[in-house]
């Protein structure tokens, strides 16, 4: 069985032999350099361990795990596009190095180049996988379209926004485990337990994000810090806010939300002050902490030996305890 780093240079290795040869050289220029800015690759690198638990020839899942990171790129940049955010992983966001119109165009290009990856997975299991993907696109988008409606209202409740983030951000780790398995051959109760794994490590993955967006360190996240305090975004944080605020703390918060106008760095500051009083980041880290013990729980059902489990243990201690 594969390491955890050995995985990773795999998947690494297989992104740098990507080509996108199709004229014009210009319409692929955007999806190299999204491409080439790095990231965790956590989502290839899980279809590679699940199927990896199951057999020891992990060729076969190469294609399909290189979609779903070629998707995820996609993803993350028409997000920033339509966060007019200045920064991705330390680096100009794609919009902000072309434009707009090139951001629309490319990641419509990477869309349809992730669909061309995905129907590469071999014949026996094609229809199940390409099945799977597709659903959690749609699921994705659905997501995508929760977090915008949910920046102009100020009565999201918890409930609506695990739903959001389960759709925006843990149905692609859970597919990705659930496909490895799938051209892994493992029995559909295993699949469905690594789906559910990823489900419940996903929350946890984005309720960090949301603290490291707050009380992380630029150099080492790789974007703005307080990039969603100055878009009202509805995460974990300013959600419990509004339930615990005083009427004075409610009245501030409500403030901020409703300025078109305002120094970022005046919001940040006034914005986490509240949250500190509240002690937001405490109450979000038991959140974390319950939705990664529900994924251990799902983890411990695998037919499989327990030394294997090891990888995926990691990984997740990984994505709980990450920095950026």
């Amino acid at each position: 069985m594969l390491s955890f780093n050995e995985i990773l240079q795999k998947v690494e290795h297989e992104i740098s032999q990507l080509s996108f040869e199709y004229p014009p050289k210009s319409l692929y220029d955007p999806i190299e350099y999204i491409l080439s800015l790095g990231g965790k690759r956590i989502r290839p690198a899980l279809a590679l361990m699940a199927c990896n638990l199951y057999q020891e020839n992990i060729d076969n899942v190469i294609y399909p795990a290189l979609g779903i990171e070629v998707f995820h790129n996609f993803t993350l940049l028409h997000d920033d596009l339509m966060d007019r955010a200045d920064k991705r992983r330390n680096k100009p966001t794609v919009h902000k190095v072309w434009n707009d119109n090139t951001a629309i165009l490319s990641g419509d290009a990477m869309l349809i180049a992730a669909y061309q990856l995905i129907g590469k997975t071999e014949p026996s299991c094609l229809k199940e996988v390409f099945d799977l993907f597709t659903e959690t696109a749609l699921e994705i988008c659905g997501g995508q379209q929760y977090d915008m409606e949910f920046e102009s209202r100020t009565d999201v409740t918890e409930p609506e926004y695990i739903e959001m983030i389960r759709l925006k951000t843990a149905v692609l780790l859970a597919c990705s485990l659930k496909i490895g398995a799938i051209i892994g051959g493992a029995s559909k109760e295993d699949a469905d337990n690594l789906y559910d794994f990823g489900i419940n490590i996903g929350l946890a993955f984005q309720l960090q994000d949301d603290l490291l967006d707050v009380y992380g360190d630029t150099a080492t996240f790789g974007k703005n810090i307080g990039g969603d305090i100055t878009c009202n975004k509805k995460t974990f944080l300013l959600i419990h806010a509004f339930e615990l605020a005083s009427p004075e703390q409610k009245a501030t918060l409500n403030n901020w939300i409703g300025k078109t106008q305002f120094i970022p760095a005046e919001k940040i500051e006034a914005v986490t002050a509240i949250y500190n009083e509240l002690h937001l980041k405490d109450i979000t880290t038991v959140k974390m902490q319950g939705y990664y013990d529900k994924a251990m729980d799902h983890l411990s059902r695998l037919n499989v030996t327990p030394e294997k489990l090891t990888i995926l243990k990691d990984v997740s201690n990984r994505l709980m305890y990450r920095q950026s």
